[in-house]
């Protein structure tokens, strides 16, 4: 199987409302088609400590010695005009300047500094850090989202009107996600922007079309679909008709309202931030809220070729307030206990600033050693893990890959590396990869993990 990559840096497609409701369908008919499925060996456990995944995906790669591990002792060439990284709530642990409200809650989260593939390409490092896999081989390997909504969702008799799989709010294009779990176990993509209202969900909230106009939609599809009414005991039939109902309850019933955040207060809002972003950190922790094991938000605009700085500038202090307040409104619901959330991209940046035109200060791509981010979901607050040279340029020590971040959220959800996933050939594939397979592995996250 051969993975087919878009690239989202030259063009974005926009789909039609007819295929936004055909995807919203298949997606809402999943639920019914894995009713169906023999997944009986695929269980996660039930004293699993976490239950649900937010994954702050930075979409093209943030540089790590800008964000979470300054360099400033390194010079100009290096750390820029980000020179003064501040204290956090930590001791011992500095992160951006450009990032107080995260300073903040330090003691909520443990970055590790010491990621690493090697990888420099785009889509190759996604797939990387997604599914723990090196890429080429016989299989497209499915990424985490796609395997904890197997697990978490279908598999756990996940009844709720929202997939298990939510995506705010463009597709990643990078991967395949669902990779040989097949189109079933896709996220949904919400599109749509909610920091505007409404927040115009695909195939769910169509903008200047009432309630009313839905219903009397719904009725003229009734009243043209003979096939139905002259058949309504086929169990094909009956299996679409269920689906519809689903995805009518998203569009009209309790499914759009978890989209709806007017329902939130002002002041919560504003706490979020304005931004495409911070609205989103709201939306995620909505559907958490509900239910939803697995939540990514998209975040874009991360690959910084050129003017760096002035993309940091401008991003940081959005991320900040979003971020932030996403760890603090899920620790005061006393949802953070059960909600992991996985911040980072597919590689860093060039330690060495690019000063020249036409970068003015770019840093390009870089996979020797970058940084991650975990909270929640009985992850420990407050640590660091692994560290990069004196410039950022290698891991220095306690290389952490993929696999192994991966490896240490599946545990804490209570899904066995070892347990067999589904795949339409018959092969023998795991939910990790084994001793043999030769991806490299420093072990799991103990330094953040329970005892």
């Amino acid at each position: 199987m051969k993975t087919k990559y878009f690239d989202f840096e030259k063009q974005r497609p926009r789909i039609s409302r007819r295929e936004a409701i055909r995807r919203a369908l298949f997606a809402t008919s999943g639920l019914v088609l894995a009713q169906h499925l023999s997944f009986r060996a695929f269980a996660a456990s039930p004293t699993a400590r976490a239950k649900a995944v937010i994954q702050i995906w930075m979409w093209g790669g943030p540089s790590h010695t800008d964000i979470f591990d300054p360099k400033p002792e390194a010079g100009y060439d290096y750390c820029g005009p980000l020179k003064s990284p501040i204290e956090t709530n930590v001791s011992g642990l500095r992160i951006c300047e450009l990032l107080p409200l995260l300073a903040k809650q330090a003691d909520k989260y443990s970055v590790i500094r010491s990621m690493t593939h090697g990888n420099f390409a785009h889509e190759t490092a996604s797939y990387i850090v997604q599914t723990g896999r090196q890429p080429g081989g016989r299989l497209v390997y499915p990424c985490v989202g796609a395997v904890v909504s197997l697990a978490k969702g279908y598999e756990s008799g996940y009844k709720g009107l929202v997939p298990p799989y939510i995506v705010l709010t463009e597709p990643q294009g990078r991967f395949d996600e669902a990779g040989f779990l097949g189109s079933r176990f896709k996220p949904f993509a919400t599109g749509g922007d909610p920091s505007k209202t409404p927040f115009a969900v695909e195939g769910v909230v169509a903008p200047g079309i009432t309630e009313e106009h839905q219903k009397d939609r719904r009725e003229l599809l009734h009243q043209l679909d003979t096939l139905a009414q002259a058949m309504p005991a086929n169990p094909q039939i009956a299996a679409a008709t269920q689906a519809e109902n689903r995805a009518y309850d998203m569009i009209l019933g309790d499914g759009a309202k978890v989209f709806d955040l007017s329902q939130e207060k002002q002041e919560l809002r504003d706490r979020y931030g304005k931004s495409k972003f911070g609205q989103s950190c709201l939306v995620a922790r909505r559907l958490v809220e509900r239910g939803i094991p697995y939540v990514t938000i998209n975040y874009g605009g991360w690959d910084t070729h050129k003017d760096n700085f002035v993309t940091m500038r401008r991003q940081l202090p959005e991320m900040d307030k979003g971020m932030a307040t996403l760890l603090q409104d899920l620790s005061e619901r006393g949802l953070l206990d059960s909600t992991i959330v996985w911040w980072g991209g597919e590689f860093g940046r060039t330690p060495k600033v690019q000063w020249e035109a036409p970068w003015n200060g770019g840093r390009n791509h870089w996979g020797k050693v970058f940084s991650a981010l975990l909270a929640g979901g009985g992850f420990k607050g407050g640590q660091v893990v692994g560290a990069s040279d004196a410039k950022g340029e290698e891991v220095k020590e306690r290389p952490v890959y993929p696999v192994d971040l991966i490896g240490s959220i599946y545990a804490q959800m209570g899904i066995e590396a070892t347990t067999k996933l589904p795949n339409p050939e018959g092969l023998p594939t795991f939910v990790m990869p084994g001793a043999d397979d030769g991806i490299k592995s420093a072990g799991l996250l103990k330094e953040v993990m329970p005892a």
